[in-house]
């Protein structure tokens, strides 16, 4: 079975339309400068009222990404 290590960092997703929409923006975003990207897990879900109405949806995800093998051989 092939090594698996993995970095976990923590972002932040937002949308007007819905939670789903802030998760998936958060993963789109970071795949953008990310390879690798594995899995995420939701940790954290708050929006934002203005004027008495939801008016954002914040996710606060963890995504996992593969470290890359060294190629080097010593």
């Amino acid at each position: 079975m092939p090594e698996k290590t993995f970095k976990i960092i923590e972002l932040c997703g937002v949308s007007d339309k819905s939670y789903a929409e802030a998760t998936k923006n958060a993963v789109t975003k970071a795949s953008q400068t990310l390879r690798n990207l594995d899995w995420f897990e939701v940790v954290n879900q708050r929006g934002f009222i203005k004027n008495g109405k939801v008016a954002e949806f914040q996710v606060v995800i963890k995504v996992g990404f593969r470290i890359e093998s060294s190629k080097a051989g010593g």
